[in-house]
């Protein structure tokens, strides 16, 4: 049961919803690299769970960093970080033991660990797990920051409301609205609208999903490799591996159906003497590879499966038909705080990928 993701750079997870810890290992961390925790505990803030918008479920989700760092500075090896589970309800799901919850990874999952698993909270698969990648993501975006590369993410639609688009000549401003945003979208007034939907389908026991825009700045070209190890298809692989994921789309997706060739390229024109495109319709990639434009994805994350409607399922143990009614705490809508989990996830790969095309080394540094 592989739980690893990465080629050079390396991030396992391990642990459950409602187990005592939750937690990642990062391997292949070139030693030298400056270890934030205040920025860690920054991201992890932007993925809490705070207001009515999120589930009643409130952890601190401190991050204790076991091994791989001295004196703020990676050492070389497996930096190990644990997130303890303070706020456990086991008995929220003992009448839904048998009972898979419909569009949820309940019944998949049993099927696949022989009703082995620890399925409270959704177990392994629950999105708790999102926690730990968000650390370990946290310590490649710093990585970035360094090399003057930043992933920025925000609500693009939400239930049909939608946030205006990047201003692709000023993702540094957009990014410091993104920043300190205390929901994440570049309109307030969008923003206020979304919120409100969220608030109806809660109150309505049902939940909303949206569509997420992310986009990379400063990453140079040349990143990424032909074929397999593509940007856009590790990106797509870190991304799919984020609960409630059902799409992701580079630059105009499935929007190139309605262009013509002539409509659809890139124009490469020369800007302070810097080749660059007249256009970005191709989301800054050619070929699997960095062009040295934004890099431009967007995601589509689907409304959270567990709701408190009735709705059918059937009965594992006596296998027929019947009815649950979940209860326990749930979000009407996760997209909003899967914003930090798409940056951490976006980081991990390009780190991973940078480290590929120039070696440890070019995050690492010499001790001091």
């Amino acid at each position: 049961m592989k739980n690893t993701f990465g080629n050079n750079l390396t991030v396992t997870l391990f642990g459950e919803s409602h187990g005592k810890a939750i937690g990642a290992v990062i391997d292949g961390m070139p030693s030298g690299v400056r270890i934030d925790e205040s920025y860690i505990a920054l991201q992890m803030d932007r993925r809490r769970a705070s207001s009515a918008l999120s589930t009643a479920r409130r952890e601190a989700d401190q991050v204790q960093i076991l091994s791989g760092v001295k004196d703020g500075i990676s050492t070389g090896t497996p930096i190990a970080l644990m997130i303890e589970n303070t706020s456990v309800r086991r008995s929220d799901y003992d009448d839904l033991s048998d009972k898979p919850r419909p569009s949820h990874a309940d019944y998949s999952g049993y099927v696949r660990y022989r009703g082995n698993g620890d399925a409270s909270g959704g177990g392994h698969f629950s999105g708790r797990l999102t926690a730990p990648l968000t650390a370990a993501g946290a310590i490649c975006q710093l990585m970035l920051k360094e090399k003057g590369i930043s992933v920025m993410t925000h609500i693009a639609s939400l239930h049909g409301i939608c946030d205006r688009p990047f201003d692709e000549e000023n993702l540094s401003g957009d990014l410091q609205i993104l920043e300190q945003a205390e929901f994440p979208v570049l309109d307030e007034a969008a923003g206020e609208k979304m919120k409100q939907a969220i608030r109806e389908a809660a109150a309505d026991s049902d939940s909303v999903g949206g569509i997420l825009a992310t986009a990379v700045s400063g990453l140079e070209a040349g990143i990424g490799e032909p074929w397999f190890d593509s940007i856009e298809s590790m990106i797509a692989h870190a991304i799919f591996s984020i609960p409630a994921v059902k799409g992701i789309e580079f630059g105009e997706g499935f929007g190139f159906e309605k262009l013509k060739g002539s409509e659809a390229n890139d124009p490469f024109i020369l800007k302070d003497k810097k080749i660059q495109t007249l256009t970005n319709h191709n989301g800054g990639v050619n070929g699997g590879i960095s062009n040295g434009m934004p890099v431009l994805f967007q995601t589509a994350v689907k409304p959270t499966p567990s709701i408190a409607k009735k709705q059918k399922t059937v009965d594992l143990s006596e296998m027929c038909e019947t009815e649950i009614e979940i209860k326990g705490r749930h979000d009407p809508a996760i997209i909003h705080r899967a914003v930090p989990v798409i940056d951490a996830m976006t980081a991990l790969v390009l780190c991973d990928l940078l480290i590929a095309r120039f070696g440890c080394d070019y995050f690492g540094r010499e001790k001091e």
